[in-house]
């Protein structure tokens, strides 16, 4: 299995629209993200604002970014989401995609990596940790989900 990483291109939206449809579910993020058309993924995430993920000319995974507030103080910050569609989870195509900001954020004096993550998301934390993030803070009771408190866990990496 030979997967390519690099940023994102327009020919690339209908299928990161794809993978959003299929991952992100109320298990995963606190609303179900469903985009309208092409055109507000677009605006939402222009060309290059992604890392995606290919095998065999298809997108089986992204790792969006994003620094957190426009502040000039806060721009050795990425805020970061990944998203791997289902058939390829478990392949390391995760890591991949962190390893390779990892290397961008160095040459681009990235200092550290921000994620926020729901409490019931025990999969995605695992895989956070196994990469060496560490839980900084937790939002207690900070969303209702199918009648049920969620905690948002926010975790970092410092780029080394």
């Amino acid at each position: 299995m030979t997967i390519k990483i690099r940023f994102s291109k327009e020919s690339d939206f209908e299928q990161l629209i794809d993978i959003d449809h299929k991952v992100w579910t109320m298990k995963t993020t606190p609303t179900v993200i469903k985009w309208g058309s092409l055109i507000e993924f677009c605006e939402k995430n222009p060309e290059g604002s992604q890392l995606v993920a290919i095998l065999e000319e298809r997108v089986v995974g992204y790792l969006g970014f994003h620094h957190p507030t426009p502040l000039k103080t806060n721009q050795h910050v990425l805020e970061i989401d990944i998203a791997v569609d289902q058939h390829y989870q478990g392949k390391g195509i995760g890591r991949m995609l962190l390893n390779e900001l990892m290397k961008i954020a160095k040459e681009k004096s990235i200092h550290k990596l921000a994620l926020r993550v729901l409490s019931s998301n025990e999969g995605a934390i695992d895989f956070y940790k196994k990469c060496g993030f560490i839980e900084q803070g937790r939002l207690v009771k900070e969303f209702l989900i199918d009648g049920e408190f969620v905690d948002d866990l926010l975790m970092y990496k410092l780029v080394e």
